[in-house]
């Protein structure tokens, strides 16, 4: 499986999209700092993420998250209550 997921800095509450095969393994380098777009907004919380079978899907969805405002207004809209003093 593939996992595309949203993470939410505890430090400055801004949002970071990415895509892994081991999401435990990825949160855990994200928290540790071995990430350089994540390192300096340490600690990161996962409020989503959506899981496929193939890599090619992931990798998609991940860019249209990243490169399509309206793909994270959808996103924003769905997490309201689960994101920290966010505002769509």
């Amino acid at each position: 499986m593939y996992y595309v997921y949203v993470l939410q800095s505890y430090s400055n509450k801004s949002l970071y999209v990415g895509y892994t095969a081991d999401l435990k393994t990825r949160m855990k380098e994200h928290n540790e700092g071995k990430s350089i777009y994540t390192k300096l907004y340490k600690p990161w919380e996962l409020v989503y993420y959506e899981a496929y079978k193939h890599k090619l899907d992931a990798t998609k969805r991940e860019w249209l998250l990243k490169h399509n405002p309206s793909g994270m207004r959808m996103i924003k809209r769905r997490l309201l209550r689960s994101l920290h003093d966010y505002k769509v």
